[in-house]
């Protein structure tokens, strides 16, 4: 008795003591590549380290305090979305009576998007000949999420929200100079046109010297002022004002060629139209960071489970329910992580990668994380291939990544390095933080 006793105590000190002995490994890397360097002397950190074969936190600065994590907060929408929109994104609902068909929009983003050549919904649409009604019940959010900075509208990585989404919710503008002579580039002639093609108000600058072609639309109109530039092909998006449904309808006029017209009846819907493969779409939002994409997701997900596209309620249920245990509670304001108001803690986003790895696997998670290629990680990562899976995320002064890591003796480790108010180069803090990571991976 007393001998099984003191082995259990023994070995109990044993593992103490390895887990101290590699804290302290891990203060001197952090020391070494993060504190101890001025980029980072009046910055904020917290980072969290956890190792999953032994089930217990290997290192924690400020892992409980609270930090704006721009886009890590995409981890969290990406696992409703794994929860929730299962193995194909409902593009549609629909019920079809003697006169018309009804449908519902189910908020995807994928419907005439560029990035998905596969049209389900549009097909489906096109080959109508009844009346259309759209069931307009459903939409319970604002267009604009919490806390989003009301001066970058006219930026693509601000796209509005929708329960209908076509287009990706932008207009695509592309200016081409004719260079098939020298005479042709002598004269300057550009031609600029969009997709889709729109109806709405443009106007042209008379600014015929600018370097840079530009495109910005009015704060309150789809109206488009557009600036000339010299380059020989450039482009931009811009996103239009939703308008709640009016928008979707009056591009789609001419693309399906039919109208449509909405409804606010109650109509019990009897089926529906997939449009794409679920991971294609968090693929995407994750490896491109794409907010809009996020957005919707996290409406999709509300949708799929509460019946309604409301971020705020999905979000109520899964802090309620589903996270109800994380750490510390986080304060979520939106689906992408441009909202400010955000604050999550280190911990809580380790807590977050260990349920997504249980629930569904790290092979699918590798497939859907940016790798050692993310184009936000610099050369130091890069070259460690196939070993870190990781989502960054960045506004002014704030720098985060978060995410899973092999370590070169093969263990698998989670987690998350939140910096907060700095303001030095982005590039620089980078590559601090990579080095960290790199060190870590090389060591432990």
């Amino acid at each position: 008795m007393f001998t099984s006793l003191r082995i259990v105590i023994l070995f109990s000190g044993v593992v103490l003591l390895i887990s101290c002995s590699v804290s302290r490994k891990i203060q001197k890397l952090a020391d070494k590549d993060l504190f101890n360097d001025t980029l980072l002397t009046d910055a904020h950190t917290g980072i969290a380290v956890f190792d999953a074969g032994a089930n217990q936190f290997l290192y924690k600065y400020q892992a409980e305090k609270y930090f704006i994590p721009a886009s890590n907060v995409k981890l969290f929408s990406l696992y409703a979305g794994m929860k929730y929109l299962y193995d194909s994104v409902v593009g549609l609902r629909y019920k079809e009576t003697e006169d018309t068909l009804f449908i519902e929009p189910a908020g995807d983003p994928t419907f005439l998007h560029p990035d998905f050549s596969r049209q389900p919904v549009f097909e489906f649409l096109k080959k109508q000949s009844k009346p259309i009604a759209v069931i307009t019940n459903n939409w319970k959010s604002e267009s604009l999420g919490e806390g989003w900075m009301w001066d970058d509208y006219n930026h693509a990585y601000m796209t509005e929200r929708s329960s209908f989404p076509v287009y990706g919710n932008v207009i695509r503008w592309m200016q081409v100079r004719d260079s098939s002579s020298i005479a042709a580039m002598a004269r300057g002639e550009a031609f600029i046109y969009s997709e889709p093609d729109i109806n709405w108000k443009v106007n042209f600058s008379d600014d015929t010297t600018a370097k840079i072609f530009s495109v910005r639309r009015a704060l309150t109109e789809n109206k488009y002022f557009i600036t000339q530039g010299q380059e020989l092909n450039a482009q931009q998006q811009v996103p239009f004002i939703t308008n709640g449904l009016y928008a979707t309808l009056d591009l789609l006029k001419d693309t399906l060629g039919k109208t449509m017209d909405t409804t606010s009846t109650a109509i019990r819907t009897e089926g529906i139209v997939y449009s794409q493969p679920s991971d294609s779409l968090f693929k995407i939002m994750m490896q491109r960071s794409d907010n809009f994409f996020a957005e919707q997701v996290l409406l999709m997900a509300g949708n799929e489970k509460l019946g309604v596209l409301d971020d705020r309620e999905i979000i109520r249920h899964l802090l309620a329910n589903e996270l109800a245990e994380i750490p510390q509670k986080p304060r979520w304001a939106d689906g992408s992580g441009l909202s400010r108001y955000n604050l999550f803690t280190p911990q809580d986003i380790v807590w977050m990668l260990q349920k997504m790895k249980a629930e569904f696997g790290m092979e699918r998670l590798q497939h859907i994380f940016p790798g050692s290629d993310d184009r936000a990680l610099t050369y130091t990562l890069r070259g460690d291939r196939g070993h870190i899976y990781a989502k960054s995320g960045s506004m002014s002064g704030v720098l985060c990544l978060s995410g899973y890591l092999y370590t070169r003796s093969g263990r698998l480790l989670m987690f998350s390095i939140l910096v907060n108010n700095h303001r030095r180069s982005a590039a620089a803090i980078w590559e601090k933080v990579e080095s960290f990571l790199h060190g870590l991976r090389i060591a432990y």
